[in-house]
């Protein structure tokens, strides 16, 4: 499971409406009939339309200055094995979505009217997503650039010969973009894969717009805080504040587990991430480490992701003193961190 929370922004500044982000929520539900639209739910409703959200979220943000986010954006990535755990199931992503958001309000620190924050005192909307797409960050888009590229430039040239600024055999410039489409590394039913072409497979996933202020409209509930606990004086008051990431996440991905009982591997967890970014040495030792079938398990998921796993099956001691070996399959490891192949 992978989970951001993200400030939306629009060009370097704080999102005033939740009305352009909504929209993009939306993009799913061009052209299809009614009976198959996507709406949002919240903890307790299905069927919400859009302009309610942009209603409900655009008008709780009192007191908020416009340098301050007005909402935030989470969102549950399921790994492919987690999706086929439930079977692809919108209705299961619902599910855990209402109960991931008990685990987002346990996560911070705060007292509303003397009692602990609950789920109750947060306005969020959620939409189940189908479909994704392939972005400039993906390897696949990267690998193709090179001869997307090349392609763009035979197409100006093209461009040039029509409009008479230069002379040039369009057939023989044409002949070789078809060759360079399909010389391309990268191709998804015959054509060369770019920018915003659907990724294949199971690819359901939740999007989540939370208000920064909670229901009453007079608390505010930043999960940007810099703070995981601390307490402050304010006004002459005792004020609890901050928001633990990483127990949200943590947590969320408990819950996952016990909700559909699926059996997490290591290189799954968020826990596995971190250590990888903070001490890629410690995370490979871990892998060498595992009980035997969680260790096929953890090679068989990294194979999987791209990543060459040939140099873990060093003895332990001799991974730890092999730099070379802990450089390549940090590389690879990180490109498929990065590319959202371990954990997405």
């Amino acid at each position: 499971m992978y989970i951001t929370i993200t400030a939306q922004q629009v060009e370097g500044n704080y999102s005033q409406s939740a009305t352009a982000f909504v929209d993009y929520l939306e993009k799913e539900n061009e052209g299809k009939p009614i009976a198959e639209l996507e709406y949002f739910f919240n903890q307790y409703g299905d069927e919400i339309p859009a302009e309610e959200v942009v209603i409900e979220i655009d008008g709780n943000t009192a007191k908020l200055k416009r340098t301050e986010p007005k909402f935030y954006s989470i969102t549950l990535n399921p790994s492919r094995r987690e999706l086929k755990a439930i079977g692809n199931s919108p209705e299961a992503l619902k599910r855990y979505t209402r109960e991931a958001m008990k685990d987002y309000v346990n996560a911070f620190n705060r007292d509303i009217d003397g009692r602990p924050v609950t789920v109750d005192d947060i306005k969020y909307y959620a939409k189940v997503e189908r479909q994704r797409t392939f972005k400039g960050s993906d390897a696949q888009i990267i690998e193709n650039q090179p001869y997307a590229t090349k392609i763009l430039n035979l197409k100006q040239e093209i461009r040039r010969i029509e409009n008479g600024e230069h002379r040039g055999d369009i057939k023989k410039l044409q002949r070789e973009m078809v060759r360079l489409e399909r010389k391309a590394p990268h191709q998804l039913n015959g054509k060369r894969i770019v920018r915003g072409t659907p990724k294949p497979g199971p690819q359901c996933h939740i999007h989540i717009i939370v208000s920064r202020k909670d229901v009453s409209n007079r608390y505010s509930l930043s999960p940007g805080s810099k703070y995981k606990a601390s307490v402050v004086e304010m006004n002459g008051k005792t004020v609890k504040r901050g928001f633990d990431r990483d127990t949200f996440i943590t947590n969320a991905e408990k819950t996952f587990d016990r909700l559909f009982r699926f059996n997490r591997n290591f290189v799954e967890t968020y826990t596995a991430r971190k250590t990888f970014l903070k001490n890629p040495k410690l995370y490979f030792s871990i892998i060498t480490k595992l009980p035997t079938n969680e260790k096929a398990l953890a090679f068989k998921l990294l194979q999987k992701a791209g990543v060459s796993t040939s140099l873990l099956h060093l003895p332990t001691n001799k991974l730890q003193v092999t730099v070379k070996a802990i450089n390549l399959l940090k590389k690879g490891i990180g490109k498929a961190i990065e590319s959202g192949s371990i954990g997405l």
